[in-house]
């Protein structure tokens, strides 16, 4: 199906779509959204609401083209690991393969994350049988540097369960650090050169204040909570991720794709609903910002639709903030 696009609205309307993770692949935009479900869920800060089944793969040509929906390209039922809530995914092009890299409760319900691969950036896509050997939590985000390494940033909160790997393994009783200390990171690993296993252990990724200190967990205006992405602009790396309570896009630079990074802003300030999720992609000489919200569902949470807008630098490579229901003057 299409859909003619027009910035700050919905892609598509014929289903609801969430987490855009967005690809300059073949000389289209591919964006790889989690498919929320027209169901009427009960809210939780376990995240039961979001119970999304499937994938599918949207596309478009450029900025004044229609939106087209590829269809599902991988379904909960074709995963054997998986036993439900394939949550925000990422895609990624290496090898003459397309990889699609997705969180899902295992048969435990412990998220893991799996990868699956098609020879087209439409899908559909194979998984592999069983999930990334030492992954956990949600929220894969893959970015390939200009020397070809690949790496995998991953986790989040509540939900999430990134809290509960505190200690290297799952521990249910697992919580968040005390408002005083340093915010649990994202953490992130180098992948293999077959893209389907980690190269080496996950670490966590060190955000810093202005003053080179650890954010803490109360700096819920800064802290991290979930949905990392890694774009590169003029040789630094851009560490963008949702606050979660606060409701906020924000992000932090470095010179080293694993961090420390330091905190720089707000790049978009709250949408409709609960969650935020984005991706930040360079397409046509031009920075665009895909995220999503609820207005299409009149705010039901667990129903969202993923929109774009341009996203702008200043001069000393900070990102100008944007509000998404006002233009950008």
């Amino acid at each position: 199906m299409k859909k003619q696009l027009t910035p700050n609205e919905p892609l598509v309307s014929h289903i609801f779509t969430a987490d855009p993770s967005a690809h300059v692949f073949e000389g289209k935009i591919y964006i790889y959204p989690s498919h929320d479900l027209d169901r009427d869920n009960i809210s939780n800060d376990n995240g039961d609401q979001y119970d999304m089944e499937d994938y599918h793969v949207l596309s478009i040509d450029h900025k004044e083209s229609t939106c087209t929906d590829h269809g599902e390209v991988l379904h909960v039922k074709d995963v054997p690991w998986a036993s439900k809530q394939m949550w925000a995914p990422d895609a990624a092009y290496k090898n003459n393969t397309y990889y699609l890299y997705f969180p899902a409760r295992d048969h435990e319900g412990i998220f893991r994350i799996g990868v699956a691969t098609s020879e087209s950036p439409e899908g559909p896509f194979v998984p592999e049988p069983n999930f990334i050997p030492g992954s956990f939590s949600i929220d894969p985000a893959v970015f390939i540097d200009d020397d070809n390494r690949a790496y995998i940033y991953f986790g989040g909160l509540w939900g999430g369960q990134l809290e509960k790997w505190q200690t290297g393994q799952y521990r249910i009783e697992g919580s968040e650090p005390a408002r005083d200390e340093p915010a649990l990171g994202p953490r992130v690993a180098e992948l293999s050169d077959d893209m389907l296993r980690f190269h080496d252990d996950a670490e966590e990724v060190m955000i810093l204040d202005e003053n080179g200190y650890p954010l803490t967990a109360g700096d819920e205006e800064r802290r991290y909570f979930e949905g990392p992405w890694i774009h590169k602009y003029n040789n630094k790396y851009y560490l963008s991720y949702s606050t979660g309570t606060t409701h906020k896009i924000v992000y932090a630079v470095s010179d080293n794709p694993k961090g420390p990074f330091t905190f720089q802003g707000t790049i978009l300030n709250p949408v409709i609903g609960w969650t935020t999720h984005h991706s930040i992609v360079e397409f046509q000489n031009k920075w665009y910002l895909f995220y999503h919200d609820c207005s299409l569902s009149g705010g039901a949470n667990n129903k969202r639709c993923v929109k774009f807008t341009e996203l702008e630098y200043n001069e000393d490579g900070t990102i100008r903030s944007i509000d998404p229901y006002h233009s950008q003057e």
